[in-house]
């Protein structure tokens, strides 16, 4: 990401309106210098984003309304462990979004969701984590009590 940010930087001072990036796993290719900026904008907004809540879920459609299974999926786990304040974005609505994410975090897929800061996964790496109990104790770390804690007190 930094050689794209020092290309875009030199195109603009040279006063190109195409440059052409030549990355080191593959063929040269032109870009607008103009993309490149906003690109580079939107992955430091993506930065600040994922740091504004201690949860932050990328996803297609709302929590109250997933458009697909896996960003169901995502939120029902929220759910059962009593998680229901968090940041979620719909990349429905933002096409540049959608893809910016997906740049963002190396990540091919949506839904994606981050504590704070930091990417966790998708809805796999979700469900894996609520299934061998990993969820509960990362979400201890950022001070939230899972609310199958307070199930299991109920059910002994």
């Amino acid at each position: 990401m930094n050689s794209l940010i020092r290309s875009t930087a030199r195109c603009l001072r040279s006063g190109a309106t195409v440059c052409l990036l030549r990355p080191a796993d593959g063929p040269a290719r032109a870009a607008s210098a103009r993309f490149l900026c906003e690109a580079a904008d939107l992955q430091k907004d993506l930065g600040e984003l994922v740091k504004k809540d201690k949860v932050v879920v990328f996803m297609k459609g709302t929590p109250a309304q997933p458009m697909c299974g896996f960003s169901n999926a995502v939120v029902q786990i929220l759910r059962m462990h009593g998680v229901d304040r968090y940041a979620s974005y719909n990349v429905l609505e933002d096409q540049e979004l959608r893809e910016g994410v997906k740049v963002f975090s190396n990540w091919p897929t949506i839904p994606q969701v981050y504590f704070n800061g930091e990417f966790v996964g998708g809805c796999d790496i979700l469900l894996q984590m609520h299934q061998n109990g990993d969820l509960v104790e990362e979400l201890k770390k950022l001070d939230i009590r899972s609310a199958l804690l307070d199930a299991e007190k109920e059910s002994k």
